[in-house]
């Protein structure tokens, strides 16, 4: 097992990761606070690994109550941590119980959120099931709720007092599910590390997909996630409430994305798919404003081809609508554009440089 720390002002909590780790949560979390706790989970990961969690924590003392919900993005409302907040009440949960969020990203947005806001704060673990939730949604302490406008223009920050990374979870995931994660590495090492973007390119894309099973892949893929929690913890150490801009680095590719995200209903692609896209886009941009070179563009290209992600937009895809979800976008402020570039592999830059039409061209060449 390999240990992560994130170190914030004040404190700093760990990052887990290992095989056979759901079993053992029980001892695992020893008194982050109880005996009484919420597992929240949803309609996907709830009936794969609920029991077993459930399991792990009443022979421990523990008092669990599983909450439910259903999968995806629409159950990111306000109206649903209303819900999952009464369940809790009726359990009999109060300010020394804990939330434990077992799931992807959604379920780590909702349940960070409802921890943030129980009783004005009660301590959270979180349980990633996917690549992407492991390497980025579970550390920093961002929570996240839509609104009708937009994605997460809701949330607090609620750092988890523990993360739980199961290597072996990843193996029921499907292939694009498991991919998708790589949206998210791969950025890391665009913005912070050129050396892992280079080891990258030694994955092969074979079925079963990379480090999906057998020991010494897990091992492998035990080691990629250590680093990239890495990565974000420095970068989450130096701008804690993403105040400075240090932290906003982190969202390459993502004010394109959230918005392809958001035109295509949430339906149409996965959230590292549609950061894929806007990736591309964020290297157009780049090339043409911090001069990122041509080659390493088509590098960036060919890496998130390697593992089967999106480089380019369905022709009957409405392009309109990105333009529409950009103007809600957090990453603007006072109608001034703030997007993260990147003038080489390995680096990046907060630019207030960048235009609409700027911004217009890259989409119109997706």
């Amino acid at each position: 097992m390999t240990a992560v720390a994130i170190r914030l002002q004040d404190r700093k909590y760990e990052a887990l990761i290992g095989s056979n780790l759901l079993n053992n949560v029980g001892s695992i979390v020893g008194e982050v606070r109880g005996p009484r706790c919420a597992i929240i989970s949803d309609t996907t990961v709830a009936p794969l690994f609920g029991k077993r969690l459930e399991k792990s924590l009443t022979s421990a003392g523990f008092q669990p109550t599983v909450v439910t919900i259903p999968a995806g993005e629409q159950s990111k409302t306000l109206e649903q941590a209303r819900t999952i907040c009464d369940q809790m009440i009726a359990a009999g949960l109060d300010r020394q119980s804990f939330v434990i969020g077992l799931g992807g990203g959604v379920v780590g947005d909702i349940s960070g959120f409802v921890a943030a806001i129980f009783h004005r704060g009660i301590p959270h673990v979180q349980i990633p099931t996917t690549l992407l939730a492991m390497v980025d949604s579970s550390i920093g302490g961002k929570t996240g709720m839509n609104t009708s406008a937009g994605k997460n223009l809701l949330g607090a920050f609620h750092h988890p007092s523990l993360v739980i990374d199961d290597v072996d979870l990843l193996k029921t995931l499907p292939r694009r599910e498991f991919n998708q994660g790589f949206a998210e590495i791969i950025k890391h090492a665009i913005i912070a590390d050129a050396e892992m973007f280079s080891a990258l390119e030694a994955l092969t894309t074979g079925d079963p997909p990379p480090f999906h099973s057998g020991a010494t892949s897990a091992l492998a893929l035990q080691s990629l996630i250590g680093r990239n929690i890495e990565i974000k913890a420095g970068f989450v150490a130096k701008d804690e409430f993403d105040r400075t801009g240090e932290r906003a680095l982190l969202n390459f590719g993502h004010t394109i994305g959230h918005a392809i995200e958001r035109a295509g209903n949430y339906q149409m692609f996965l959230h590292g798919e549609a950061i894929s896209l806007g990736m591309v886009a964020a290297s157009t941009i780049s090339a043409k404003k911090a001069g990122l070179p041509q080659d390493q563009r088509d590098a960036i290209l060919d890496r998130l081809r390697q593992f089967g992600l999106p480089t380019q937009l369905p022709a009957n895809f409405p392009r309109k609508k990105i333009f529409e979800a950009i103007e809600f976008d957090k990453k603007f402020e006072g109608r001034e554009i703030r997007f993260v570039l990147t003038p080489k592999i390995g680096s990046a830059f907060l630019s207030r440089d960048v235009t609409e039409n700027d911004i217009h061209e890259a989409v119109d060449k997706l």
